[in-house]
């Protein structure tokens, strides 16, 4: 069974894929960050979840 982007139910929107340059440029913009500084600080979290990669850039760096 393929991937349905149109039926979802929350839980995809918790994380960010990484791998996803779209999903990362949407994130990174949130964020106020590049996309590229957004992938370096989202490695430095350990985390692929939005809440906790925006509560890592808001302690460590946003520049």
């Amino acid at each position: 069974m393929s991937d349905n982007k149109h039926k979802q139910d929350g839980r995809e929107d918790s994380n960010v894929d990484l791998n996803d340059a779209s999903e990362v440029a949407y994130a990174a913009k949130q964020a106020g960050v590049t996309s590229a500084r957004y992938k370096e600080l989202a490695k430095a979290s350990g985390s692929s979840s939005r809440a906790k990669i925006a509560e890592y850039i808001k302690t460590h760096a946003k520049a």
